[in-house]
């Protein structure tokens, strides 16, 4: 299971339910598609029971400081980050308006993105694009992530 978050926006509070429900999911990795905003924010993250590889968002300006704090915790890179997990090859980005060209190259069996703050799931041909929506919830005033069942190829939105 690959827990999925993005736009968390400083908002602590949602992190650390969020950081519940992977702990409690038995993530075995967790991605977070950027805009986490403060290296603070990472202090959260800290507690999940798995690494994280994330991407910085179009917010994120403290980038010296976030990849300090994430080196005890997994990757932060600038996007898009492409890398393995099991048999999938996974893109991992902030921004929406590249993902079709991603989606288009055929090389990609997960898209995950985020900066819309609208959770979607969509399977396109042999790809699996997955928007968490946002973590934050101060644009929509609802918190979501999602988890990635890499097994039956699913992912689920989960609200709190």
């Amino acid at each position: 299971m690959i827990g999925l978050m993005s736009d968390s926006h400083d908002n602590v509070l949602a992190i650390r339910r969020a950081v519940q429900i992977f702990n409690q999911s038995s993530c075995d990795l967790v991605l977070h598609a950027g805009d986490f905003i403060a290296p603070f924010s990472v202090k959260e993250i800290k507690k999940l029971s798995c690494p994280v590889k994330a991407v910085f968002g179009n917010c994120d300006g403290e980038k010296k400081g976030l990849m300090k704090a994430f080196q005890s915790v997994g990757e932060i890179k600038e996007a898009p980050f492409v890398f393995g997990h099991q048999d999938k090859r996974i893109l991992l980005t902030h921004l929406d308006s590249p993902v079709e060209s991603y989606l288009s190259s055929g090389e990609y069996d997960v898209i995950v993105y985020g900066h819309i703050h609208k959770p979607q799931v969509q399977k396109k041909g042999k790809t699996l694009v997955v928007n968490p929506g946002e973590t934050g919830g101060w644009v929509s005033g609802k918190s979501t992530v999602a988890l990635l069942d890499t097994q039956k190829f699913t992912a689920e939105i989960v609200s709190f």
